[in-house]
């Protein structure tokens, strides 16, 4: 996905003219913190090799599960005339009226790896995850255990994101539908000492 997402912004970095003395292509990335997941682990390293100086680019990244904080790192990014902004929103809401001010600053933004709630034209492309697809796989797998009875605990990412979402929406379909057990659904926002802690809990209790 990281490749891909490169090469789609190489194709219109060759068109952009530097606003800074030294030449390079400034880049603003927000994003998830690399010790939410191996995957994002995975693309920080990805990202670190591609947007180099030795490739023309001059990068400052920001890190952070809250959306509040996403919003003030990338309206610092239009303070700092950033040339392009890459984001990995934290939640779906609130990024109307910056994606606004980028566009009005002449910043070109890429969403990687999640979707936001907002016009598509307020943004270059979207290079995502199917968060829906994906909480549908892992129905269809627990279905394929052929279970007289699912009692399910579910631990969600943080809420409000694209990926607690997606994912959740199929699940929510089988609680409603009494096809599986709610026994507890928690969010432990991408913590796995959290997750273990609930997971406990739920073992203690019986």
């Amino acid at each position: 996905m990281v490749l891909v997402l490169a090469l789609t912004m190489l194709v219109v970095f060759a068109a952009c003219t530097k606003s800074n003395d030294s030449g390079l292509i400034k880049v603003g990335i927000i994003n998830n913190p690399p010790s939410e997941s191996g995957y994002r682990a995975a693309n920080v390293a990805d990202f670190e090799k591609v947007f180099t100086e030795e490739n023309g680019y001059e990068v400052s990244t920001f890190y952070s599960l809250k959306n509040d904080e996403q919003l003030n790192a990338a309206n610092q990014f239009i303070n700092d005339k950033v040339d392009y902004i890459l984001l990995s929103a934290a939640a779906t809401d609130g990024w109307d009226a910056v994606l606004k001010s980028a566009e009005e600053a002449g910043i070109k933004v890429f969403l990687f790896d999640r979707m936001i709630n907002a016009s598509p034209s307020l943004y270059e492309a979207a290079v995502v995850s199917d968060m829906a697809n994906q909480g549908d796989t892992a129905v269809a797998w627990l279905k394929a255990q052929n279970l007289d009875e699912y009692n399910v605990v579910h631990i969600q990412g943080a809420m409000g994101s694209d990926a607690q979402i997606g994912r959740t929406a199929a699940l929510d379909k089988e609680f409603a539908a009494g096809r599986m057990n709610k026994v507890v659904q928690q969010t432990a926002t991408w913590d796995e000492a959290e997750a273990k802690k609930i997971v406990e809990s739920v073992i203690n209790s019986g």
